[in-house]
């Protein structure tokens, strides 16, 4: 702010600090209007905006403070803020690396561009920027409380709490201090050391009332501890409270808390045996979701009619392709909670195979070469490539493969959504294997809809659109299998529960690896899984996930419709 603001301006920032936020509109809104030139009036007044939950406003209120004063990092951390509350987070994005770019290690913008990192997918980009960030800022609490965040989310509470043992929170900020307690919490809670997580309570009860913002927080440690201490009557109870607290926070609340909220109650009421209020929770989360990621089911037919019409087996036979015939690449494919990583871990486990995880390279190279991802538009182009133009992607892809492990003779991609570039995989990747992973359809819509994927997975939010999309993953599949040169194994996940040798033989001919015990063992493995199967794939194969749809069959009513519909449940009992 300058050291000389006007009266008006000034009367808006001081009735901003004490909360009165009619007072401070007003005044924001006649300084504004005396000084429009002044970017400081803009800012002040799409803080304002913001205040009051108002987040397009707001929007409009920064751009026209950053196109007074482009190099503000300020003015772009809350335009991106006020995107962010809208639901657009790519550009949330964008406007957090313009803040860096005009300010770079600017603590703020770099905190908020961690965690909406790890909310759109980019789990490991999210970590490594937060931990340079707390490298080159170890007094950045925002930075340490959006990694303690990411953490918890993949069940690591050791790192989180050796996260928080490196640092002391703020004293002056009571809010702060308080979002650490209850952070160091829920990872001893994940530890079982149930003492310690209720002194972390105590500590932060002892600072003052919890404020509405941290109330389901507050509640779901508490829910959790009951649980440990075998108390399931005081669980209900905080669990209900919790429910109440939800409903009693303002539009303003930060929208993640809310969602993982109603994640973290639907998981709980399902563990107590009570399927409709877990539905309930279910269906209010996929709600929230829904505003940030609208789904247009045209755009993605026409998408997969584009590559059944353009990428078939003449343009495979007569059409340009890469010349290499590296046969290092492996592909696992699929809906997600279809098995990808369960594949993936029995053949990381083999000493001549690396295990990459979920990969963006695929995508990132059909971008570059398509365009926009998932349209019609993209496939056109695609199909259109030039010989000479796949050579150059491919040798950049592998180059990136190899890196990874230049001494193994496969290596393994297992991005479930990869289903949707494998027309790119035969122009490119003549060499490559691709294994399909498949589950009852009906299995798969009830998992998918009962966890809450970060990045972009707009079709689940909407148990309708979530059958469809799964019968149109099914009919793009189909159509890979007929015209795709590259050879395609299909493994259901029943398949591994009921003959497990005889598919691991079938998956390691197909790979053209020897035999490896080590594949039987892949339990054992102390390999980092970053998808929601992390749990599933730390112990032996059972068959706990199949058909667990059937409690849910009536909930799930408008799902099961559309794959009947489309005639995705032929094969399923």
């Amino acid at each position: 702010m300058p050291t000389s603001i006007s009266p008006a301006l000034e009367d808006a920032v001081t009735a901003l600090a004490r909360g009165d936020l009619p007072a401070a509109l007003a005044a924001a809104s006649e300084a504004c209007h005396d000084d429009p030139n002044r970017p400081e009036t803009h800012y002040v007044y799409g803080q304002v905006w913001l205040a009051m939950a108002e987040p397009a406003r707001a929007e409009q209120a920064f751009a026209a403070a950053i196109r007074l004063k482009p190099d503000w990092a300020d003015a772009w951390i809350n335009y991106g803020l006020a995107r962010y509350r809208q639901g657009a987070i790519e550009e949330a994005k964008t406007a957090m690396r313009q803040a860096l770019a005009r300010s770079p290690g600017h603590p703020v913008a770099a905190a908020n561009l961690g965690a909406f990192m790890r909310v759109s997918g980019e789990s490991a980009g999210a970590e490594h920027l937060l931990r340079e960030t707390i490298a080159r800022e170890p007094a950045n609490a925002g930075a340490r409380l959006n990694l303690a965040a990411d953490l918890l989310q993949e069940e690591r509470p050791q790192d989180v709490l050796a996260l928080f043992d490196e640092a002391d929170p703020p004293k002056d900020d009571p809010g702060v201090v308080r979002h650490w307690r209850l952070q160091q919490a829920l990872a001893l809670l994940q530890l079982g050391r149930g003492a310690e997580a209720r002194a972390a309570m105590d500590a932060v009860e002892a600072i003052g009332p919890i404020p509405p913002a941290l109330a389901p927080l507050w509640h779901w440690r508490r829910t959790l501890l009951a649980l440990l201490e075998g108390n399931r009557a005081v669980a209900r109870i905080e669990a209900s409270l919790m429910e109440e607290s939800l409903a009693a926070m303002g539009a303003d609340a930060v929208a993640e808390h809310r969602i993982m909220a109603r994640f973290d109650l639907a998981k709980f009421w399902s563990g107590q045996g009570q399927a409709v209020d877990a539905f309930r929770q279910w269906q209010e989360g996929h709600s929230l979701l829904r505003q940030f990621e609208p789904f247009s089911r045209a755009d993605h037919a026409a998408f997969v009619d584009a590559n059944i019409a353009l990428l078939d087996q003449a343009r495979f036979a007569d059409g340009p392709r890469a010349a290499n015939a590296d046969p290092a690449p492996v592909f696992i494919v699929g809906m997600p909670r279809s098995g990808t990583t369960l594949c993936e871990q029995i053949i990381a486990a083999h000493r001549d195979a690396h295990g990459a995880g979920e990969r963006s390279e695929l995508a990132w190279a059909y971008s570059a070469l398509g365009g926009r991802r998932d349209h019609a538009a993209g496939v056109a182009r695609i199909a259109a490539l030039r010989a000479q133009t796949m050579d150059a992607a491919a040798q950049a892809y592998l180059a990136t493969l190899h890196g990874l492990a230049p001494d193994r003779a496969r290596i393994v991609d297992k991005m479930p959504g990869n289903y949707h570039y494998l027309g790119l995989v035969g122009l490119m990747l003549p060499g490559a294997r691709i294994i399909h992973c498949e589950r009852d359809p009906r299995d798969i819509g009830m998992s998918i809809f009962t966890f809450r994927f970060h990045g972009h997975h707009a079709y689940a939010h909407d148990l309708a659109d979530l059958g469809w999309t799964i019968a149109e993953q099914v009919r793009l599949m189909n159509h890979w299998k007929a015209n795709l040169p590259n050879p395609i194994l299909t493994v259901r996940l029943s398949d591994w529960v009921e003959d497990f040798d005889g598919t691991l033989a079938r998956v390691l001919a197909h790979l053209e690896l020897p035999d490896d015990p080590n594949c039987a063992r892949f339990y054992e493995a102390d390999s980092r899984v970053r998808t929601v199967s992390r749990s599933q794939v730390r112990q032996p194969v059972n068959s706990r996930g199949l058909g667990r749809w059937r409690a849910y069959e009536t909930q799930l009513a408008p799902l099961i419709g559309e794959l009947e519909a489309a005639g995705a449940l032929e094969g399923w009992a």
